[in-house]
């Protein structure tokens, strides 16, 4: 350690002699450092032969003489070290805590200076610093939104309220493009039509069997109470009035049969209309030889003619009446037709395998499934005509 100096020691002022402190010249030390001193009152060539000479405690008489002490007190790490200066920070110029300078005699290291720095993930220091930072991470633009919602957190933990351009920034970001409110508004667009559709299609293909079928069975329970009263007799019949039964036993299809193939009146609540009007008028059961003609919904509405393209030659087709069973065998099918071939009605249908006048069933309905482009054709020939009075026929018993 350097040995205190003599002012501090005694107490004197600079301004006075240096005898007072030291007494005569005899007791004057003759180095001290690097040369002697040589005047009293003065101290001469004092630190490398400089005079200094100071005129009060702590005003020295040049700059140059002050350089030696500077030298000497850093060399020395004594109480006058040189105070520790934080870093400038190159971010802001606003004013700043300093940290705490470190303990005497220390001094920081790169790796203690490195850990008292914030981290890349949570930059510190002004809005600039922040922005920075994120451009850092997300690059030029992808930061963009993530300084915004950092800043905004940072000022609502704070407390201190927005500028009014910081505000406007915000109230940008938060909304939205006119791309996105497009987009949106395609989207809701979509999914509503597809929601639509979706149920659109649940009610034909779901829905209206479940109405037509309950309205069919209802239909049929009140014509079997009419026959049983003796309500109803046979003759003619007003359009969408039922008349009869018809059974496929190997379908397992039990249907009213109504007059007229209205949709609304007959076809779209689950039964089978026959032709009966104007140019397309067929026979009825009970006549003599002619054709008698049925449409039926082939999907939807009860689709009681969905599958009759499974029947083969010599199934069952019966006709249940007020009086009588007429009983049919499958004959032939065609298969696809145009629904202009009215041909298929004829009373000797061509194409049928029919070579003369007889007692004939035709069965008719759309192809392929789910649509109304062509039509298929099921005919029939009667095989027997039974009374009710003795009972159901055997297709019906079996």
């Amino acid at each position: 350690m350097t040995a205190l100096r003599p002012e501090r020691e005694s107490g004197a002022a600079y301004g006075e002699s240096f005898a007072d402190s030291y007494g005569d010249a005899g007791d004057r030390p003759t180095s001290y450092g690097q040369q002697p001193y040589e005047e009293p009152g003065a101290l001469g060539e004092w630190y490398g032969g400089e005079s200094y000479v100071t005129q009060g405690y702590g005003e020295a008489a040049s700059a140059d003489a002050q350089e030696p002490y500077e030298a000497a007190s850093a060399a020395s790490q004594g109480p006058y070290a040189e105070p520790y200066i934080p870093p400038v920070d190159d971010e802001t110029v606003a004013l700043r805590i300093p940290d705490p300078p470190p303990p005497s005699g220390e001094s920081i290291s790169p790796s203690a200076a490195s850990s008292t720095t914030s981290s890349p993930s949570t930059p510190t220091g002004g809005r600039a610093a922040r922005r920075k930072a994120a451009k850092r991470r997300h690059g030029r633009h992808g930061g963009a939104r993530q300084a915004t919602e950092a800043a905004e957190a940072d000022s609502e933990s704070s407390g201190a309220p927005l500028s009014r351009v910081e505000a406007r920034r915000q109230a940008r970001a938060r909304k939205p493009s006119p791309a996105t409110v497009a987009s949106r508004a395609i989207g809701e667009v979509f999914i509503t039509t597809g929601v639509l559709m979706l149920l659109f299609v649940s009610y034909q293909l779901w829905w209206t069997n479940i109405r037509a079928q309950a309205q069919a069975n209802k239909e049929a329970s009140s014509l079997q109470d009419d026959w049983a009263s003796g309500k109803r007799a046979p003759g003619s019949f007003e359009p969408g009035q039922g008349f009869a039964i018809l059974h496929i036993p190997k379908l397992d299809v039990v249907v009213p049969i109504a007059e007229g193939i209205s949709n609304k009146k007959v076809l779209d609540r689950g039964m089978v209309g026959h032709y009966g009007e104007g140019k397309l008028k067929t026979a009825m059961p009970d006549a003599k030889t002619g054709n008698f003609g049925l449409a039926g919904h082939r999907n939807t509405h009860g689709e009681p003619f969905r599958y009759i393209n499974r029947l083969a030659q010599g199934d069952a087709i019966v006709v249940e009446t007020q009086n009588k069973y007429y009983v049919y065998k499958m004959a032939s099918i065609l298969p696809v037709t145009s629904p202009k071939n009215v041909s298929v009605l004829d009373p000797v249908p061509p194409g049928s395998g029919f070579t003369g006048p007889g007692r004939y069933i035709t069965l008719t309905t759309c192809t392929p499934e789910f649509t109304s482009k062509y039509r298929m054709i099921v005919w029939g020939k009667m095989v027997e005509e039974r009374p009710r009075s003795k009972g159901k026929p055997d297709a019906l018993v079996s």
